[in-house]
């Protein structure tokens, strides 16, 4: 099999060119190519009035050894393995506990399923509901302001990424395609066959639904065990000639239950858990993350801004954008988790707070784009304390609910009237997608001095790089505070456990180590094979 990168053609080409390109860019007839496949499809928008489709294929070649001596192209070469393999772990001796993982976002999810593929039967254990239990009190919530601070957009079967644009790329580095893996697992689970292809591939919420839902029944029919709205109260931890091991978990309900292997995948909200921990004297370390708003421009515009004469085009879909800002006073400000055809929702877990995120099904065919637009902090803006990071959020997300009415409406306010420093008092032609709803105000005492001083310039600056970007009534919502999580969980690199606390193994976003859905996904794969790795060890 050869691996042809770099092969362009025009957006609306016809079918057929895409096989007489490949036989052209190998120079090989018709019935020497056995078959091919589509291993990646991008696009380039830069000139938006002939854009180009990229092409990664995979063909099935006559004579390919032949084809490579000849040929000396440094975009063909034999198509790399991406298969998934596990690691070679003995089986743990017999009586040694089952391990635990804590959360089933994107992260627990894939420890769970590696160890269950693996034969080391997981217990997993999450603080919410179902995800379909789930679904019913977060919609309640946007619609009846009645908070389950159990049961959100940041709790429960699926984490944080079910309500979300469910991106399924980053930019980590993949040099053992876990990446591949977490689509196969994903198509398997049911996902359209297309994110194995596309360039930024996406889900959507509904779909994810589903997803989670065959993905638990997977791991239970494999010999796991997964329960809901189980809480974990605390970690039990011996200490033996200096070292700190972890011997089992305490929950919410006083039982204990024992392991040596405990994967914490619980996410970037779970303050109480990063509490507990700390508490315990596993070490944790603040880290730098952003804060910002939800801006919500019309979908139209930015899909003619990106793609010119062919928004509509059904292969580009709906247009996103990657916008940066350095400011005058130092700070950098920037696109995070753009969801184009979405929805801005209401993503509180403690009550008396507001906090947006943003969310689109897998159509992105809502009239609405929105980003969230952010400015990044460091330890030295909330300096003294491992945990002090949390503390800002909470004051942040208070000073939110406070200016929405304290109602967990979310304030808002137009660009115009924002850069202007004036309160808004009517919406334009930008209808806000909040809900339960938006009120008008002031946003300036939302953030501090700096972050509004960098995002009022950054506003005006955006319009160079998208025409049409500062909008006057183009809508602001406050606040955006959980862009990452504000503490890490230092592990080592190699082991992946806690630094001074074996059988810990922090994962996932809530540990600092991950940003997204996929890469939230990979790191779990990873934590379920050092996982493996350290019970063969005993």
């Amino acid at each position: 099999m050869l691996r042809i990168n770099e092969l362009k053609l025009p957006l609306n080409h016809p079918e057929p060119a895409l096989r007489e390109a490949i036989l052209a860019r190998l120079g090989v007839a018709e019935a020497d190519l056995i078959d091919f496949t589509v291993f990646k499809r991008s696009y380039d928008a830069r000139k938006k009035s002939s854009i180009v489709l990229i092409y990664s294929i995979d063909a099935e070649v006559r004579g390919e050894a032949a084809v490579l001596a000849r040929l000396k192209d440094q975009h063909v070469m034999p198509s790399p393995d991406t298969g998934y393999k596990f690691v070679d772990a003995a089986r743990p001796a017999p009586g040694t506990p089952r391990p635990i993982v804590v959360g089933t976002g994107p992260c627990g999810l894939f420890i769970a399923l590696i160890l269950a593929q693996m034969g080391l039967n997981p217990l997993v254990l999450e603080r919410g509901k179902i995800v379909r239990e789930r679904t019913v009190d977060t919609f309640g919530f946007w619609r009846k302001r009645k908070l389950n601070t159990e049961s959100n957009v940041q709790f429960g079967e699926g984490g944080a990424g079910t309500f979300s644009d469910g991106k399924l790329y980053s930019q980590i580095k993949d040099t053992k395609h876990y990446g591949r893996k977490v689509l196969t697992e994903f198509v398997k689970a049911g996902a359209p066959e297309e994110i194995m292809y596309v360039s930024k591939p996406h889900i959507g919420t509904f779909r994810l639904v589903k997803m989670v839902e065959q993905m638990r029944a997977e791991i239970q029919q494999l010999g796991g065990e997964i329960r809901f709205e189980t809480r974990v109260d605390d970690v039990l931890i011996s200490e033996e000639n200096g070292v700190r091991q972890v011997v089992g978990v305490r929950l919410a309900s006083g039982e204990e239950i024992p392991t040596r292997h405990l994967a914490m995948a619980v996410g970037h909200s779970a303050r109480d858990t990063f509490q507990m921990l700390y508490d315990r004297g596993v070490y944790v370390e603040a880290k730098p993350f952003s804060i910002g708003f939800r801006v919500e421009h019309p979908q139209s515009l930015i899909d003619v801004c990106r793609f010119g004469p062919n928004a509509g085009n059904k292969l580009l879909g709906a247009a996103d954008y990657k916008i940066v800002h350095h400011a005058s006073n130092g700070r950098s400000v920037y696109s995070f988790c753009m969801c184009p055809g979405g929805t801005v929702v209401a993503a509180s877990s403690e009550e008396g707070r507001v906090v947006t995120n943003g969310m689109s099904q897998y159509s992105r065919a809502e009239r609405n784009a929105n980003s969230a637009i952010v400015v990044g902090i460091t330890p030295e803006d909330y300096p003294g304390h491992p945990l002090a990071g949390i503390a800002f959020q909470r004051e942040l997300e208070s000073r939110a609910f406070v200016l929405g009415g304290s109602t967990y409406d979310a304030p808002g306010q137009l660009m115009g009237d924002f850069v202007a420093g004036r309160a808004s008092k009517e919406f334009g032609s930008v209808t806000p997608s909040f809900r339960p709803a938006v009120h008008l105000t002031d946003l300036a005492p939302s953030l501090p001095d700096y972050a509004i001083v960098a995002l009022r310039e950054a506003f005006v600056a955006f319009d160079k790089q998208i025409k049409g970007y500062y909008k006057e009534d183009a809508v602001l919502t406050g606040v955006e505070t959980r862009t990452s999580s504000p503490i890490r969980i230092k592990r080592g690199e190699q082991d992946l456990q806690s630094l001074n606390t074996r059988g810990l193994f922090p994962a996932g976003e809530g540990a600092g180590y991950a940003g997204g859905i996929m890469s939230a996904a990979v790191d779990g794969i990873r934590v379920a094979e050092a996982v493996a790795t350290a019970m063969a060890a005993k």
